[in-house]
């Protein structure tokens, strides 16, 4: 292509609503068009590299047996209703876009296909001679942000290949999930990106096991931590670890004690002189369930620790069937005005200790009149702790469980585990911290989906049994900008070959040099019909201007008509690491095809 044929447009300045590297390049590349918030158009040149990463996710896909179909984006909320996600995906997390048709009735643009699947595999999938089946398609989804940002990183509309596979039972789905863990490590790899699989939260999406794929990149909004060993690696969300080690308490006898000013844990540590090792602090939150029941929680950790809030929601979602609910609408640190909704008086903030008395609750039937009361397993272990004594300006020390305050019966890990703990499986290494964007993300959905739908087979014995369901989803359009955000330079983006829009441009400083431009367009001709994808600058401009918007773009090789010609070469440019060597004229169409053969298969 000839770009002074292509809708090419760049930006000398960063656009201002661009906040990071990637978003910015590809604004000023040309490559996008914001149209409304989260709302872009991929231009030509964005499209060519969505196209290459879509076929790499299709040929990756198809090697495993999985078989591409598409399925609407418009779904009936009857469905979404009968998985019980209508709701959560409303109004919990709100990020479904919902509206009723001329019928009235009410539908929802597809941030996600569970629903639909199921429906197509309870209709069509009657018998164990039809599975394990696999789907999958490539198509836009919509999720309505409370605040998009970082162009298609986080958009309102983007591209995503999702896949869904049902099986006979839990043996054959873990090994569609092996194969997919494979399946998307090569994506990742031939699009040439450094990535970490890490293990992950399941979120909405719901099921057992589940596995990210993170771009490594310092703009990413997952924080990852892993061992040096490879042997670990996870989302912060869902990480475990062994915390530090307590340290000994000074108090070896329990009492009360006048601790004035100390409403905070630094305070009441320097006031008391012992470690926050030593001290249990008790957090209030309160959660809103799907039925409109507020729950208030009392959680209890260790006084260096804090509370995974993911983890913190997943405990209490285990529980909505005890207030006859399904899923949790909100959570949050019961704050002083939401405290003046439920607290039926003044509460002692500060100074909460684990056994706040229920009646601090108001009688209303809105309100659960008991408190949830939750211990993090770094609490349960101390001995001679401190706390609070429910009283303003009062702490207790020398306290343990079992005697002071009754031995809890939801023992739970909820702690949010950090860069320097020791893991699980080797205490003798170090989590490490890394920055990474989510671009794929597979989970072992089980029967989460399929029995409340009624999703059946039959199997040898004429028995009946839920589908077991896997979903294993990859950001096309996310994954692309990634591939900017972890290369690029201060002139611009540096495409990986194997998802760059083309593989050369050929560059003529002079196109009133009649054989600058002669040898420019044989080399053109010649290198396209060799398979290398190659543009041609043939526009009217100073050879400064092409030079910086070729390094703006981020097309691999530079090719030159330049002075070298006259030898009978042209001057290479390599954009990845700037070197540059002069070709031989009929040598060049091997070389590029080597180069580019070594960066795609090596």
């Amino acid at each position: 292509m000839r770009l002074s044929q292509i809708l090419f447009v760049t930006l000398r300045d960063d656009p201002a609503d661009a906040e990071i590297p990637s978003h910015k390049l590809l604004l000023r590349a040309g490559y996008i068009r914001r149209i409304g918030s989260g709302i872009y158009a991929y231009l030509p040149l964005m499209w060519r590299v969505l196209q290459k990463v879509s076929q790499i996710v299709r040929e990756e896909m198809n090697a495993t047996g999985a078989q591409e179909c598409l399925l609407p984006q418009l779904q009936p909320a009857e469905l979404w209703k009968e998985s019980g996600r209508w709701d959560t995906y409303t109004k919990a997390e709100g990020i479904m876009f919902s509206l009723i048709d001329r019928r009235q009735q009410q539908l929802g643009l597809g941030p996600t296909h569970e629903e639909v699947i199921t429906t197509v595999a309870r209709d069509m999938i009657h018998s164990y001679r039809q599975l394990p089946l696999h789907l999958y398609q490539i198509q836009t989804k919509f999720r309505d942000e409370i605040r998009p940002r970082f162009g298609l990183m986080r958009g309102r509309e983007f591209i995503m290949k999702d896949g869904y596979s049902f099986h006979a039972d839990e043996v054959s789905l873990k090994e569609t999930y092996q194969d997919m863990y494979q399946a998307y490590s090569n994506m990742l790899r031939r699009c040439g990106l450094a990535f970490r699989a890490v293990e992950a939260d399941s979120g909405a999406i719901g099921g057992s096991g589940s596995t990210e794929f993170m771009v490594l990149a310092e703009a990413g909004e997952d924080e990852v931590l892993y061992t040096e060993d490879g042997k670990y690696a996870a989302n912060v969300e869902k990480a475990v670890s062994l915390p530090a080690d307590a340290e000994i308490s000074p108090f070896t006898t329990y009492e009360k004690r006048e601790t004035p000013g100390t409403e905070t844990i630094e305070k009441v540590c320097d006031f008391l002189r012992c470690s926050p090792t030593q001290l249990v602090k008790n957090v209030l939150y309160q959660t809103v369930y799907d039925n409109g029941m507020t729950v208030l929680v009392v959680v209890s950790i260790r006084g260096d620790q804090e509370v995974n809030e993911v983890k913190l929601q997943n405990e209490l979602t285990k529980l909505a069937t005890n207030y006859g609910a399904k899923t949790i609408i909100s959570l949050t640190v019961s704050d002083v005005e939401t405290q003046g909704k439920w607290a039926s008086k003044s509460l002692p903030l500060g100074y909460i200790a684990p056994d706040l008395a229920d009646d601090y609750i108001t009688a209303n039937k809105q309100f659960h009149s008991q408190f949830v009361r939750l211990v993090d397993k770094t609490a349960i272990d101390l001995k001679n702790f401190v706390t609070g004594a429910n009283e303003t300006g009062h702490h207790v020390v020398g306290a343990n469980w079992g005697e002071q305050f009754k031995f809890p019966q939801l023992i739970v890990d909820i702690r949010k585990a950090k860069p320097g703990d020791r893991p699980l499986h080797d205490p003798q290494q170090i989590l490490q911290t890394a920055r990474g964007i989510e671009v794929g993300h597979i989970f072992q959905l089980g029967t989460k989906y399929s029995q409340v739908m009624t999703a059946t087979y039959t199997n040898e014995q004429g028995e009946e049994h839920p589908l077991f369901m896997g979903c294993y989803g990859v950001g096309v359009s996310r994954l692309a900008q990634s591939a900017v955000e972890q290369s690029y330079d201060q002139d611009g983006i540096i495409w990986p070959v194997a998802i760059t829009p083309y593989h050369a441009i050929i560059t003529i400083p002079n196109i009133k040099d009649a054989q600058q431009v002669e040898i420019a367009q044989k080399l053109y001709t010649e290198l396209n019909k060799a398979g290398v994808e190659t543009l041609l600058d043939d526009r009217d401009e100073r050879a400064g201007v092409k030079f910086k918007d070729a390094d703006l773009i981020g097309i691999p090789y530079r090719i030159v008509t330049g002075r070298a010609i006259t030898n009978g070469k042209v001057e290479v440019v390599k954009r990845s690491t700037r070197e540059t060597q002069e070709i031989a004229i009929e040598e060049l169409v091997n070389t590029l095809q080597e180069w580019i053969k070594s960066a795609t298969e090596g």
